[in-house]
């Protein structure tokens, strides 16, 4: 691990310290919050080099903590990284977890363990708020949403939850509080269909004259809520269709109020924003915030966010029995369905932080992705961490830190790396494995990047001019090559059949091979 703004001997000492008091961090009871954004890139925020935009509150998370250069998600897109991330288990197991529709049935089933799971067990309060995009009811296309769905996120260990179904450009366009629509219109009676419309209802691409807010750029051209068109059918809602531009504070202000519930107990909160997905539509307080036009502003508002929560800790008197964790769900994508200029306005700021691929790509782009750990008194000030650390362990090490036991045979690809979390234990998971959004799988180690053969285009074909990292060849990458430039798996074969028997091992689950190979997390 490689830490920086830290003497030598004040890092050995500091490592000292913490391993000796590892065994009384562990089963203690701090309050632990999810920060998840969506579609935010490694070079998104100005702790992380950004340029044109500001980040004052996420700066001052990673002032107090830890900011991580080698973390990844478990996939390069929503769905699947948050089905790993929430349940320990890689996405492509199961089938179903691919991007889901907004009318999905529960892809995270309730008889899975989950996150949310393990912190209930412990006697925790625990809320999931903002983008969900995991699936609500028992079977996917047959909800009534217009009365209690019948599985909902209580069934998965939340005991409050305030969510979007999926996300902002697939409908239905409501908030589900607990199970119902929030702020239920009967007026307006909900019906959702991604197979067909409902007859009288105007879509984006026949109706674009009613499109008062944005335009599709590819796609995106069905349903109009709110003057946007988007993904699926929708008809009704009423008083319960949301606003975009007031997405983030009805998500905010739902968890603030959470926060002084239940500040006097220990909780666990999945806050889950909808920045910096598409449609970009922030609040007009936060456009005209620098040079790359609704997309910065976006990131502006998620900084935002973030200054509340963090506020909003500090007011309560538990911000020191806090542990807050900050990351994405996978890599950016800058147009991604919408007319909002984002490419054109760039203005020379990297998304991915010079990395090759985005959101969707089995490059480097696609998966690494921002994370900083704060925990006052347990994780020092001001740190930087190369460690390679993946999501995907988030549940057994938060569960070893609270004591919690995880069931045999749950979260059965989450090794409890704790110490790498809290900067205890500067040795790197061997590997972390990555998912692009054909399933391609990568393996990542401390000194390579292997990508498996796999056949697809070269660039996603929906308009996105992001490269897929897709080849009939395998690939490997030196680590110090950050732009996957290379191609030496002729080179080294050796290098690449192990690589390859680490993926045909986890795939899998032959946990003696992986002992054979050295390489057990």
């Amino acid at each position: 691990m490689n830490y920086k703004n830290v003497m030598p001997c004040a890092v050995a000492a500091m490592l000292g310290n913490h391993a000796a008091d590892a065994a009384e961090t562990r089963e203690q009871r701090p309050n632990v919050i999810l920060i998840y954004a969506d579609d935010l890139g490694y070079g998104d925020l100005e702790c992380y080099g950004a340029k044109n935009v500001s980040t004052p509150n996420v700066n001052r998370l990673a002032g107090d903590g830890i900011r991580f250069t080698n973390a990844h998600a478990a996939a390069a897109t929503s769905t699947p990284s948050r089905y790993g991330m929430l349940t320990g288990e890689y996405a492509w197991r199961k089938e179903g977890t691919d991007v889901a529709a907004g009318n999905a049935g529960m892809i995270i089933r309730p008889e899975q363990f989950t996150m949310a799971d393990a912190f209930k067990s412990r006697g925790y309060s625990t809320a999931a708020f903002g983008k969900w995009h995991l699936g609500l009811g028992d079977k996917s296309g047959e909800q009534d949403w217009n009365a209690p769905l019948p599985a909902a996120l209580a069934d998965l260990g939340f005991d409050y939850s305030y969510i979007m179904a999926a996300t902002a450009d697939r409908v239905p366009c409501v908030f589900i509080e607990n199970g119902m629509v929030a702020n239920y219109d009967a007026d307006a009676p909900i019906e959702v269909s991604y197979v067909r419309n409902f007859e009288g209802e105007p879509t984006g691409k026949d109706n674009p004259e009613l499109l008062y807010n944005m335009l599709p750029s590819h796609g995106h051209d069905q349903s109009i809520v709110n003057g946007i068109s988007r993904i699926g059918y929708m008809k009704g809602g009423g008083k319960a269709l949301w606003k975009d531009e007031n997405i983030a504070d009805s998500i905010t202000e739902h968890a603030l109020a959470y926060m002084r519930e239940h500040s006097s107990e220990p909780f666990f909160m999945y806050f889950a924003t909808n920045d910096v997905h598409v449609p970009r539509f922030p609040h007009e307080r936060f456009r005209g915030k620098n040079a790359m036009g609704v997309r910065g502003d976006a990131i502006v508002q998620f900084d935002w966010s973030v200054g509340r929560i963090l506020d909003a800790l500090d007011s309560l008197g538990i911000a020191d029995n806090t542990l807050v964790i900050l990351s994405s769900d996978n890599g950016p994508v800058v147009d991604d369905g919408y007319d909002d200029r984002a490419k054109e306005l760039l203005n020379g700021h990297s998304p991915t932080g010079g990395l090759r691929g985005g959101k969707y790509s089995a490059f480097e782009g696609g998966t690494r992705v921002p994370m900083i750990v704060r925990w006052p008194g347990h994780v020092d000030k001001g740190m930087e961490s190369d460690v390679l650390v993946s999501q995907i362990d988030w549940l057994s090490s938060l569960a070893g830190l609270i004591g919690a036991r995880v069931p045999r045979g749950a979260a059965p690809d989450s090794y409890d790396r704790l110490g790498n979390m809290l900067g205890t234990d500067s040795s790197p998971r061997p590997w972390v494995l990555e998912q692009a959004a054909d399933k391609t799988l990568s393996l990542r180690t401390p000194e390579w990047k292997y990508i498996e053969p796999s056949q697809g285009p070269k660039i996603v074909p929906w308009g996105t001019e992001i490269e897929t990292g897709y080849l009939s060849e395998p690939q490997l990458y030196g680590a110090s090559d950050s732009g996957e430039l290379e191609n030496v798996a002729a080179r080294y074969p050796d290098t690449v059949k192990r690589m390859q028997e680490i993926v045909r091992a986890v795939r899998g689950n032959d946990e003696r091979l992986l002992r054979q190979l050295g390489a057990r997390p």
